[in-house]
């Protein structure tokens, strides 16, 4: 059985993040949403919240999975019996940047990075410009699923 993770922060989950989760679902025999943990920073929504969340928009797909991970992901997969991990790439940037922490993943030990590129309607989406958009009252529909859309219209009172 190949196990993969898709690690993030998915503050909040987004439409772009459902695509890269249900992708790899057809492609691997059992995928884990690991909601990482960053004790530095503060998230919009709690880690609790966040896994609701994505538990409700990955409903249907029943080889996934949702957990939650402080620490370093190497040490996550090794624990947790994961053959590699998968990263959506949306633009150049991303390449660069996920390629390095690639790299020293397989480094550190000698787990794989399996990249899937973003359809290109969701590679503009990115959790931080959805939260930007949501609090100042724009409309966020199309950019993250519908349960997403309330927890952001409760959080900013719209």
């Amino acid at each position: 059985m190949t196990r993969v993770v898709c690690p993030g922060s998915f503050d909040p989950v987004t439409n772009g993040h459902l695509d890269i989760i249900e992708r790899a679902s057809f492609l691997f025999d059992e995928v884990v949403v690991v909601v990482l943990v960053n004790e530095s920073k503060s998230g919009l929504f709690p880690i609790e919240r966040r896994i609701e969340l994505i538990a409700d928009a990955t409903d249907e797909l029943e080889n996934v999975t949702i957990d939650s991970y402080s620490g370093l992901l190497v040490d996550y997969c090794a624990q947790n019996d994961v053959q590699a991990i998968v990263k959506g790439l949306r633009a150049v940037s991303d390449f660069d940047y996920e390629l390095q922490m690639a790299q020293m993943n397989g480094n550190l030990t000698g787990i794989d990075t399996v990249f899937i590129p973003t359809s290109p309607d969701y590679m503009f989406i990115a959790s931080s410009l959805v939260k930007e958009v949501a609090k100042h009252g724009g409309d966020v529909t199309g950019l993250v699923p519908k349960q997403v859309m309330n927890a952001l219209d409760e959080v900013f009172g719209h």
